[in-house]
This record gives C-alpha cells, structure tokens and sequence, in this order.
C-alpha cells in the first residue's frame, strides 16, 4: 500500500533548480533512505513535503490526499512529524516540558500533553533524562530527543533528517535500535542520512539524487552499486572501476 507520494516536485529559489522534477513513492511500513551529497536537496524536499517551502511545481500526496498546498501545522496534524538537522531544543526548558510542547500538536489540555510526553519519553528511552534543562544535554541525547519530541505529534510518517550526525559508535548502534523500534510500532519512516552504515542497514529502498534531480532508486546494494551514485560521492575516476 502507497502511503506516501512526490510526483515532479520542483523547487527553485531564483533562477536555480533546488529540486528538478523528483518522483517517488514509499510504502506503508517502510524505511524509506534518501541520499545524495551536500547541497543535492535532500532537505529541501524535507521543507517542501513539511510545507516550510512552498512548491514551485508537483504534488504531494499522504494517504490519497492532495497536501501539497496545507499549512506546515496542518501537515504534522495530518500525521506527518519530522526532525530537523540542527537540532534546536527549547533550551531552558526540562526535557520533559520540551515533549509536552509537542504533544499539544495532537491533544488539548495540559494533563493529556504531559501524559503523551511522559509516554514518548519512555519508549524513546529518554525518561531518565525527563528533568534535566535541555540546552544541558551532549549532543547524542539532544538527536533522541528531537525524535521523542517528533514521536511526541504521533505521526503516521517520520522524516528524519541526519539523526545520526555526530553521534559516537555506541550512540550510532543506539539510533539504529530505536529507528527499527519507531517502524516495528507500525510508523513509515524517509530517512535522509549521510552515515552509510545507518541508511544501508536499515533501508528497505534508497532513492539518491545529485544536484536536485534522480540519479538511482533500488535496493540498498542497487544504489550502492550505481556508477551514478559512485561517481557523484567519490569521483568519475571511481565509478567506472
């Protein structure tokens, strides 16, 4: 079953082509990984799918609607929850009070905001940290808690955007876990990520673009072994090999 679709999405800023006409679709309870280097747009579809972005062309569909035109608030009611790259909690407050802010997307009162957090925190494995002020936190546990805050919105579909930057290896393994945990719970996971061991363990197809437009779809070992997606991480001289 589609869950989710992109269908000639193009953005320009200007006169430049951020996106170029990028078509696909992902299933329900996939991890679906989308790559490319630095600055070939992975984040810009992120904003656009987010509605950060207006589209300059395309659609976007969730669950057989047309969202492409929706507020960014009504995007995440729609059950659509994203991280971000740089992480930017709400500094002065607990790590408890930053995931009841977000639990307010699905819930009216205070009491059900805080029993949704409490809840998210949990199952994040981030509870233990619940009290402490979170501009305090190393930085592998700021990434868990950007997830816990997006699980917060109880999305149908997660974007996750570079959660594994920066962490360490144990860290690394961490995220891992917890992203098949976030599947396993029946959430349909766009991973963009640039550690290749995360997205080629846990992808079940890879979409890779290159200066805004597709370059290679497939399997994990499909893409890795394309000489488009070769030549444009390592060099023409290597994908010809």
């Amino acid at each position: 079953m589609i869950l989710f679709r992109v269908e000639n999405l193009i953005k320009y800023f200007g006169g430049l082509a951020a996106v170029n006409n990028v078509s696909f679709e992902v299933q329900k309870g996939e991890i679906f990984g989308l790559i490319g280097p630095n600055g070939s747009g992975k984040t810009t579809i992120f904003n656009l799918i987010s509605s950060y972005h207006p589209v300059s062309s395309g659609k976007i569909y969730f669950n057989d609607q047309d969202i492409t035109a929706y507020k960014t608030h009504k995007v995440c009611k729609s059950g659509i929850g994203r991280t971000f790259q740089v992480v930017k909690p709400l500094g002065r407050l607990s790590v408890l009070d930053n995931v009841i802010a977000a639990a307010f997307a699905k819930v009216r009162t205070k009491h059900e905001a805080r029993d949704l957090a409490l809840e998210t925190l949990e199952f994040c494995e981030l509870a233990h940290r619940k009290d402490v002020i979170a501009k305090s936190l190393s930085i592998g546990e700021r990434k868990r808690l950007e997830i816990t805050r997006a699980m917060a919105t109880k999305p149908k579909l997660l974007l996750l955007d570079e959660t594994a930057a920066g962490l360490n290896p144990s860290e690394l393994d961490a995220a891992i876990d917890l992203i098949l945990k976030i599947r396993d719970r029946g959430v349909t996971i766009i991973i963009v990520e640039h550690i290749m061991k995360v997205i080629m363990t846990i992808s079940d197809r890879i979409h890779a673009i290159n200066f805004g437009q597709t370059i290679a779809q497939g399997t994990p070992k499909e893409v890795a072994d394309n000489p488009a997606v070769i030549e444009a991480y390592l060099g023409e001289e290597y994908a010809h090999r």
